[in-house]
């Protein structure tokens, strides 16, 4: 029996009887406005479908990216992507990056296809403009052979000083956007505030004129708090700054207080009562308070919202955001029910950049997070798995590889330690990341080591009847950890030489370290402790001399087996350490140590230590 497959359609039963004999017909109507009709004349050939969001695995061909205007989307079926990663994201404590960072990821973003990358609150600190303009310049100016670039957003209060830093940081982009924001809920008019509605209403249109008179032509206004604002209040507000010259009205669920009807319901009565704003786009950003961010930003798209503002793994303030992933997914996965909603985003690049922003922020994924976690695409109840042997679909919406999660070599590559450099960048090609020669060159060199320490384990030497010979290769995920230590991470300032460490239930545990300064020269240190760790890093200050307090020590294992890849993660603030603030949290930005760990039946630290500020 031939079982057809359909992506995204919209059934429409219809029952026709002619003179000769009666028939019914099912019409599948899909966005790319195909149109397939299957008749059935009697019930033993009935034709079998199964419809499903992929059917392992791929989508229909994406639809070509509409040219950017800033208050104008030329298909009202296109629904842009708002990439705050590295603005909102970055206020999850403990989630500061470097400004290398900063930029790895935004390059990365440009890759994944998001239209507006929020580099940051250029007003916060020195650090954080420096980020966003070098972001500006370099990833904002990177044109595809296809014309996309992405627009490069900084945020401000609605304030001159905010204003201008914001513009003298995006200006360089070809594409830079002002977004700017004042609170319009009562409570946060009377308590945060201090100021009347008629005083906000004045201060939000002077600021995006202002704005305006920078030279900026795409100007972002936010009300802040506007699930709980009075509604004939937003109505005002926003009728008076899209006369100022606002492009996009961004509605933010600031507290993710408001449900997925309610939310919907909100940007529905916004479309329809706001003067003028049939000449802007409508925005949406749902924070995760009662895990419903991605629910009603879906409602918001549903609604009317043209701009969806989300985050990489949802990473955000509190609970924090709508999760890019999540989002995205979905409106590919219900293209049907949503009109034919769609998105710029290239999805084979979200597991990519999910393990970056992961690796970079140090904020590990739940197992069970959706399309991203450990778990995403495990399966294993009996049940499910005997569906999963007999056909895929039974238990997966959408393939592993529609998000860019090989589950396995498809070539028949399997990389060991006699693989060569054209064998590892092919693998890498696959896994999705484009790396330079050089970077190629370094990480060969790594995975050479890693591949010396798979064992070749003999079944005889446990199993004497045996002779079985099992050689362990160089997976995936390890080949992803090598290139988030290995490239992804900043210059060190230190490099570790040599660790030699001695402990045991007889006395103190006493380590050696040899480090190795940017100048190349060798510092040699001794030190006792409670244990391997605090004696190592006893050492470890007593080269550094810079005294420090120990805030997080964990290691995580992201590789299986007894000879797993584990990343360690140490966070430390150090006393004479420069620190930068959140303008929003004023959390303090630490200093960190990262570095992998190989682990055998005797845990090792690895040969190299990162430090970052």
């Amino acid at each position: 029996m031939a079982t057809t497959v359909f992506r995204s359609p919209i059934v429409s039963p219809c029952t026709s009887i002619s003179t000769s004999q009666p028939h019914h017909r099912i019409f599948l109507h899909f966005p790319q406005r195909f149109r397939f009709s299957f008749t059935s004349h009697t019930p033993q050939h009935s034709p079998t479908f199964a419809i499903s969001c992929s059917a392992q695995s791929e989508f229909p061909a994406p639809r070509r990216r509409p040219p950017y205007i800033p208050n104008h989307i030329p298909d009202p079926n296109y629904v842009r992507i708002f990439d705050t990663t590295l603005r909102d994201g970055e206020q999850s404590p403990g989630a500061s990056m470097t400004s290398k960072e900063k930029l790895d990821i935004a390059r990365q973003l440009a890759r994944l296809g998001v239209d507006i990358i929020e580099a940051g609150f250029p007003a916060a600190s020195n650090e954080d403009f420096e980020a966003v303009k070098m972001i500006a310049k370099e990833v904002g100016n990177a044109v595809d052979a296809d014309g996309y670039v992405p627009v490069i957003c900084g945020l401000s209060r609605c304030n001159e000083k905010d204003i201008r830093t914001a513009w003298e940081a995006v200006k360089y982009a070809k594409r830079p956007r002002i977004h700017t924001f004042i609170a319009t809920s009562a409570i946060h008019m009377e308590f945060k505030l201090r100021k009347t509605k008629e005083q906000v209403v004045e201060i939000a249109r002077n600021m995006v004129k202002f704005a305006r008179s920078l030279g900026c032509e795409d100007v972002e206004f936010s009300p802040e708090d506007a699930g709980r604002s009075d509604r004939e209040f937003l109505y005002e507000i926003l009728g008076e700054v899209i006369k100022a010259g606002a492009t996009t009205l961004n509605i933010p669920d600031t507290v993710g207080i408001n449900m997925p009807s309610e939310f919907g319901k909100l940007i529905a009565d916004i479309k329809a009562n706001t003067p003028g704003i049939e000449n802007v786009i409508i925005s949406t950003h749902c924070q995760n308070d009662l895990g419903l961010s991605t629910a009603n930003t879906i409602q918001g798209a549903h609604a009317g919202a043209r701009q969806l503002e989300v985050t990489i793994n949802g990473i955000g303030e509190r609970a924090g955001n709508a999760s890019l992933e999540e989002v995205v997914m979905a409106l590919k996965c219900g293209e049907h029910v949503f009109g034919g909603l769609y998105t710029g985003i290239n999805a084979k690049h979200i597991y990519m950049t999910s393990r970056m922003v992961e690796e970079y922020t140090g904020l590990q994924l739940q197992p069970h997070k959706a399309l991203v976690g450990a778990n995403a695409f495990a399966h294993e109840s009996g049940i499910h798995q005997d569906g999963m042997l007999k056909h895929k679909g039974t238990y997966e919406i959408i393939s592993p590889e529609d998000i860019g999660f090989e589950r396995a070599n498809e070539a028949g590559i399997v990389l060991g330690k006699l693989s060569g450099r054209h064998a590892l960048r092919k693998r890498l090609e696959e896994l999705g990341y484009e790396l330079k020669d050089d970077q190629v060159e370094s990480l060969f060199w790594r995975f050479k080591a890693v591949a010396e320490q798979k064992k070749v384990t003999k079944a005889s030497d446990f199993l004497p009847h045996l002779t079985l010979q099992v050689l362990l290769r160089v997976t995936d995920a390890d080949l992803r950890a090598l290139v988030s230590d290995e490239v992804f991470q900043a210059e060190p300032i230190w490099k570790l030489g040599d660790l030699q460490v001695t402990c045991g239930t007889l006395g103190l545990s006493t380590a050696t370290v040899k480090l190795i300064g940017l100048d190349g020269t060798t510092h040699v240190a001794c030190s006792v402790g409670t244990g391997p760790v605090d004696s190592a890093y006893k050492a470890v200050d007593l080269i550094v001399k810079e005294p420090v307090t120990l805030l997080e020590y964990s290691m995580n294992a992201v590789t299986e087996g007894i000879d797993a890849i584990a990343t360690t993660r140490v966070v430390i603030i150090g006393d004479k350490s420069r620190t930068s603030t959140h303008a929003l949290t004023g959390e303090t930005v630490h200093r960190t140590f990262r570095t992998i760990a190989k682990s055998s039946r005797n845990t090792w630290v690895s040969d190299d230590l990162s430090q970052h500020e």
